[in-house]
């Protein structure tokens, strides 16, 4: 069994324990975290589907994917900062 396809094994049991978060997260802090795991992990298989192949274009979706889930937690925290803040001050 090749070293990648393991790896592949270990990111399908983060991708369940990142979709239960999500899913169950108790707090909105909870599922932005398991949303940017999700978005990490799927970066990680673009780089193992890239190693596996042997093609390098696997690798600008990586970085795609990668940029898309940064800017995505920013938006989402500061969201989650602004409907706090409105919360806040409502009290």
């Amino acid at each position: 069994m090749s070293p990648v396809y393991l790896l592949i094994l270990l990111l399908v049991i983060a991708v369940i324990v990142g979709v239960y978060r999500l899913l169950a997260g108790p707090t909105r802090a909870d599922r932005v975290i398991a949303f940017d795991l999700l978005f990490a992990v799927g970066v990680v298989l673009c780089i193992c589907a890239a190693l596996a192949s042997g093609s390098k274009a696997f690798l600008d979706v990586a970085i795609g994917l990668s940029l898309v889930g940064f800017l995505a937690t920013i938006a989402w925290a500061r969201l989650i900062d602004r409907q706090v803040s409105s919360q806040e001050q409502n009290e």
